[in-house]
């Protein structure tokens, strides 16, 4: 078993394991050339694309998982959402949802018929790594994707989200009966394709307030969690930013390892979380974007920190920004690789 595997199980190995969120992307000239020639869209769903976007950070630096090239808003195509992803603007649903007929004419496909592009990608790519390196799947929990279907692009202040939440409650939890098996089939699927762990992003749900979250949210989110978690036996992470004050709450999830960003302590997320599970980040992206002396300082402020932890995976706590020098990534992995037990 993998050391990234094993942490993530709870075992405290030789050193923390990392991987980056975005760590295929931006930053990588590489990726750069091939987005040149692509637009989004056609990059995810060619799988030789995907793959090679996937493999071309594991190339570069040492790495100790690899993650699907993918976004969260695909699956939602063959729900029947109009995406497309504009220069300038990021993803836009030209016919977002605004009523309950709009819920009823959502379909339900499989994963294979839905997107078949991104588990074929996930072959290929578990064909190129074998067994050394762990491929991690992911999706989009159901809030952040409802908010992405009701708003049509980048949610901003979640104004008509949060307006059908709490003034057509009956449509909005009709959306949600519906994301909630999109969202398990498709990482059941990635699993079933070759992937050795899953990560749920909720990026939006630090928006919401705790009462908030335990009404219109919780009931969902502890379906998709506890479900693919019976169905499959590998580890789950669950990620949302700005969320520490949900974290009593999010604590009583079924997930493995909890995501965990730059706003708040590995040690302060332990506490709040009030249990003993693996802790993912949480250096700032903003930071690993500036001078190699303060990343060094702050990384090995986490590493510390990461020390007190049952076990800890050294990530980010968000994705990696486009500005980023690679020659920082290449130093950050060098670094947590040389820690010593």
């Amino acid at each position: 078993m993998s050391l990234f595997i094993e942490t993530l199980r709870g075992k405290r190995g030789s050193r923390p394991p990392i991987w980056l969120m975005r760590q295929a992307g931006r930053y990588l000239p590489e990726y750069r050339a091939l987005r040149e020639k692509n637009s989004m869209l056609q990059m995810v769903m060619t799988p030789e694309l995907a793959c090679e976007v996937t493999l071309q950070p594991l190339r570069r630096f040492p790495l100790d998982a690899g993650i699907i090239f993918a976004d969260i808003l695909t699956p939602l195509i063959g729900m029947g959402a109009n995406l497309e992803f504009k220069k300038g603007e990021g993803p836009v649903i030209d016919n977002p949802i605004r009523s309950a007929a709009d819920v009823a004419k959502l379909r339900l496909p499989s994963p294979v018929e839905n997107t078949p592009y991104t588990l074929d990608a996930i072959k290929l790519v578990v064909r190129e790594l074998g067994e050394k390196t762990p491929l991690i799947g992911f999706s989009g929990a159901p809030f952040t994707l409802s908010c992405y279907l009701i708003e049509g692009q980048s949610p901003g202040d979640l104004e008509r989200t949060k307006a059908m939440m709490v003034g057509d409650t009956a449509t909005w939890h009709a959306l949600q009966e519906k994301l909630v098996p999109l969202c398990v089939e498709y990482l059941v699927a990635q699993v079933e394709a070759g992937c050795r762990s899953l990560q749920l992003f909720d990026s939006w749900l630090g928006y919401l307030g705790p009462r908030e979250y335990e009404r219109f949210v919780q009931p969902y989110l502890t379906q998709v969690v506890s479900e693919v978690r019976a169905r499959v036996d590998v580890p789950l992470v669950f990620f949302a930013t700005g969320v520490s004050g949900l974290f009593p709450q999010l604590s009583k999830l079924n997930a493995s390892a909890f995501g965990v960003d730059w706003r708040i302590t590995l040690p302060q997320a332990r506490s709040l979380l009030g249990r003993d599970l693996p802790l993912q980040g949480n250096l700032d992206p903003q930071l690993l974007a500036g001078p190699w002396e303060y990343v060094e300082r702050c990384a090995r402020e986490i590493l510390a920190d990461g020390a007190t932890l049952p076990a800890h995976i050294f990530n980010l706590g968000h994705g990696v920004l486009p500005h980023t020098p690679p020659e920082n990534v290449q130093r950050l992995v060098e670094l947590v690789h040389s820690v010593q037990p």
